[in-house]
């Protein structure tokens, strides 16, 4: 059996294997290329796809994808063979450099919101050689940008490199005016933790509503959840560590740098993390760990759930997007070293951070908007739905004294002592993290703890790199007009920390106080996707994306559309499951359960047994009771429904789902989930919560 580092990128067309197939001149060339981001020189490509082609062959590849990712918030492929007819029959094995650098599948069924039309049904996928190649069921996968025939943006990876190669631009500015004149490029980096449930595979099968919306629009709590706090962390279960082993094993072949798997905070949930990759070839990374994770878990018989919130009343899944700035030299940025009030760089990159996220806590609440994000920001499980900044004691006195102008004075160090002989003392972090805290500063890098675990982490880090990037360059324009540059630069973290102050906060953001504290401080507090979303093409946000050339306005418009449409979308889904299932499962249970009552009750006054007190006569009651209003209920969701998408403006649709259809939905389910306590487990007609959770 081969060890990790021998299967570790084994099918993965990486920089060891373009050194060993390549020209020498070839792979220098696409070498700076990837590197330096430094424009692709055509006359390469035909000689990368020929050996891209023979090593994939090598690896029992017959065909080539151009592999995308639309605003589905997937991935997209359309596969092509390698095979060439020849006379007699015959074929050979062709891949061009053309096929390569671009494809042309068709764009007609992406979301596009209103880009373009179904006869403009042409796009465009072009070769994104940042991000290796890799062979995956028998097929060579290309990483790809997508954009319509008219030239607009179809997917997410298009504007993440325009973020990545602004950010780049904008730090090195700054670096030079600091006295780094080594640093060419600066590159963000992420490590996304995802989160995920699994769950026995035979009863997912079971539920329409985990099938169709991927959380349970139906159940009520078991006995047990996760008070006894004893599932994190805890021992993994020898099912699920057959599939963690599987999992890393196929993620290490794709050169996915899965590091750390664990049981996390609810029953029958867990996490995986990686290590740091730049931000393009991580969210890459994580759409193919997303696809595994289901494919794996099919595998051993499970099934993999990446929605928010699953199963109410129990811990939701977030995805912690670690976000960093490292150059090309080696240095990470965000580094404090051992004298932080001393460090310049590190100050001034952590001002501008502070600055971006203050001055667009809209647009990072736009960007893990979703329907079901929205079930879980706000509660004990996750940041609330305010932005804020956590930097630790250590940090924030080093601001206090900047914003003062008086010298820092460095605190000693603080030892944890065990008291037991065995055990070693250390010294205890002075930036750790918060965990109630939605924008985290961690020792190096800082934790957007908002995203949710289906996202792709994409949006996120475009929005990161854009506003992190507008930050420096304000700060850059001041200090390349200034006569006295260190005062100025004194001058300008100062006036950061003064105008700024107000986005950090230490505390406890679960705590109802910090809702008051945030609305004094004048915070946004954006509860719901609905009341996000018109943040996104407000004159402010257009106006930044469009100075980056990160997005035009006609492409935030379209954005926005397909996110509003999708929130609207997913709501009517659900919906309509729910309707399915109230009146095709519940209702007929409760009937036939409350007829083999109702039987036992006639027998009973058939030999002159008193009733008067009989428990079944009073449960066939109130059963009845309950059957009914349900139907009720649920036809007052089938109405909502009709009314809600009768509504042509989009917004109005939107918040007529939320305000109106979502409201019935919980009225429905509340009704049901008391059923569910009082029918027994031989009519009741889909798996419970107890089993969903516990059965593995």
């Amino acid at each position: 059996m081969k060890g990790v580092p021998e299967i570790f990128g084994s099918m993965v067309f990486n920089d060891a294997v373009m050194r060993e197939k390549l020209p020498k001149d070839t792979y220098k060339s696409l070498k700076s290329t990837i590197e330096n981001g430094t424009e692709l020189d055509p006359g390469v490509a035909n000689v990368v796809a020929n050996a891209m082609m023979d090593w994939a062959i090598e690896k029992g590849a017959t065909h080539y994808t151009h592999w995308f990712q639309p605003m589905t918030g997937i991935t997209a492929e359309k596969h092509d063979s390698f095979i060439s007819p020849q006379s007699g029959g015959r074929v050979i094995m062709e891949f061009s450099g053309k096929e390569l650098i671009k494809g042309e599948p068709d764009a007609s069924s992406f979301p596009s919101g209103g880009l373009r039309a179904t006869f403009e049904a042409r796009g465009y996928t072009a070769w994104d050689p940042t991000s290796y190649a890799f062979v995956k069921d028998n097929t060579l996968y290309i990483p790809t940008a997508f954009c319509s025939y008219s030239g607009e943006v179809l997917d997410k990876k298009t504007p993440l490199l325009r973020s990545m190669e602004v950010i780049s631009k904008e730090a090195v500015r700054m670096l030079r005016l600091l006295g780094d004149t080594q640093t060419t490029r600066v590159t963000s980096t992420v490590g996304p933790e995802q989160e995920y449930f699994l769950i026995d595979k035979a009863l997912f099968r079971r539920r329409k509503d985990l099938m169709f919306t991927g959380r349970t629009l139906f159940g009520a709590r078991p006995p047990k959840g996760q008070e006894l706090e004893d599932h994190y962390f805890g021992a993994i279960k020898p099912r699920v560590m057959e599939f963690m082993q599987d999992l890393d094993n196929q993620l290490w072949e794709l050169g996915i740098l899965a590091k750390t798997k664990h049981n996390e905070v609810a029953p029958a949930q867990h996490e995986l993390a990686p290590i740091f990759s730049t931000t393009n070839v991580a969210t890459d990374h994580n759409q193919l760990t997303m696809e595994l994770m289901r494919r794996v878990a099919d595998k051993h018989g499970l099934a993999c759930l990446l929605h928010e919130k699953p199963f109410a009343g129990v811990n939701g899944s977030g995805k912690h997007n670690n976000w960093s700035l490292a150059t090309n030299t080696g240095r990470n940025l965000f580094e404090p070293g051992k004298n932080p009030h001393e460090n310049k760089i590190f100050l001034v990159f952590l001002c501008a951070v502070i600055k971006a996220v203050d001055e667009h806590q809209d647009l990072l609440r736009v960007s893990v908007a979703s329907a079901g994000n929205d079930h879980r920001l706000g509660a004990n499980e996750a940041p609330p739905a305010i932005v804020s900044i956590f930097l630790g004691d250590e940090l924030c006195g080093i601001l206090d004294s900047i914003e003062a102008g008086q010298p820092y004075e460095k605190r000693s160090a603080c030892t944890m002592r065990t008291g037991v002989q065995v055990l070693p003392d250390f010294i205890k972090d002075t930036t750790d993290r918060n965990r109630t805290s939605p924008f985290a500063f961690t020792g190096n890098k800082f934790e957007f703890r908002m995203l949710g675990s289906s996202f792709s982490i994409a949006g996120p880090n475009i929005i990161l790199n854009t506003i992190v990037a507008d930050a420096l360059s304000q700060f850059s324009d001041r200090l390349e007009k200034a006569s006295d540059f260190d005062s100025e630069l004194c001058a300008l973290m100062r006036d950061c920390v003064a105008q700024h102050r107000r986005i950090i906060f230490n505390g406890n953001n679960y705590a109802p106080e910090w809702v008051e504290e945030a609305e004094r401080r004048g915070l946004l507090n954006l509860k719901s996707t609905v009341d996000a979303l018109p943040h996104f093409k407000s004159e402010k946000n257009i106006k930044l994306f469009s100075k980056h050339r990160i997005f035009t306005e006609t492409e935030i418009n379209s954005r926005y559309e397909i996110l509003m449409e999708n929130y609207c979308k997913v709501l009517n889904i659900e919906a309509l499951t729910m309707i399915d299932m109230a009146k095709k499962e519940i209702i007929p249970s409760v009937f036939a359960y409350s007829r083999e009552l109702s039987e036992t009750v006639a027998a009973k006054k058939s030999i002159g047994v008193d009733i008067t007190d009989d428990a079944a006569a009073e449960l066939v009651t109130n059963l009845t009771k309950l059957a009914n209003c349900l139907s009720k209920r649920i036809s007052s969701v089938e109405d909502a429904l009709v009314a809600a998408n009768g509504i042509d403006d989009l917004l109005g649709r939107a918040r007529y789902f939320r305000e109106n259809v979502l409201l019935c939905m919980n009225e429905a389910r509340a009704a049901a989930d008391e059923l569910e306590t009082m029918v027994s487990g031989k009519y009741w007609p889909f798996p419970t919560y107890s089993e969903l959770m516990f059965c593995i």
